[in-house]
């Protein structure tokens, strides 16, 4: 087996309401909020994981774990929905506009490996693609979600650690656990 394959979760973060946001929202004020959003969701990681790429309004992290942990991974998720919820509410005071963007994590497990050109590190494989087309998905019904696929939670040792959250399982795709919003206190 080639030393530069290995087992990992693949996490993407993506905000919804994204297209509408940048064709409704001044340039210079829209990459502003947007670099705040990212930045947010960056800093709450804490290098748990790492960063492949940022691409318009989702990061594809990475971190190669053959035993992931649910609950460390649903607590990540939660803390990165608090962060960016509270940074929305900040940033719709601070520039006294409405900015209707939600988020949304996609989180994959399998085999990829990393190749790189240049100075940019990319990753390759199945569950990278696989990653990319769920978050293509027209299963949710709310828009702040995390959606667990089954290769992820097969990986883990327990998947019940994600609060009181409503959920909505997929057979043949995993789990969806919706985030409830959480009080403002700014």
């Amino acid at each position: 087996m080639d030393a530069n394959i290995q087992e990992g979760i693949i996490l993407i973060p993506d905000f919804n309401g994204f297209t509408e946001f940048v064709f409704n929202t001044k340039l210079y004020t829209g990459e502003y909020i947007v670099r705040q959003l990212l930045s947010i969701l960056i800093d709450v990681n804490n290098r748990y994981f790492e960063i492949s790429e940022i691409e318009g309004d989702a990061i594809l992290f990475f971190r190669y774990d053959k035993n992931p942990s649910f609950k460390k991974v649903s607590n990540m998720l939660r803390n990165m929905q608090n962060a960016f919820t509270r940074k929305v509410a900040e940033l719709n005071e601070a520039l006294s506009i409405s900015i209707d963007l939600s988020l949304k994590f996609i989180v994959h497990y399998g085999k990829f490996s990393q190749y790189k050109i240049g100075n940019f590190r990319k990753l390759y494989g199945a569950p990278v693609v696989e990653a990319h087309q769920l978050l293509k998905n027209d299963f949710a019904k709310q828009p702040s979600y995390a959606l667990f696929s089954n290769s992820f939670l097969e990986s883990t040792e327990s998947t019940n650690a994600f609060c009181n959250d409503e959920k909505q399982d997929l057979p043949d795709v995993g789990v969806i656990h919706y985030f409830e919003e959480i009080e403002q206190h700014i």
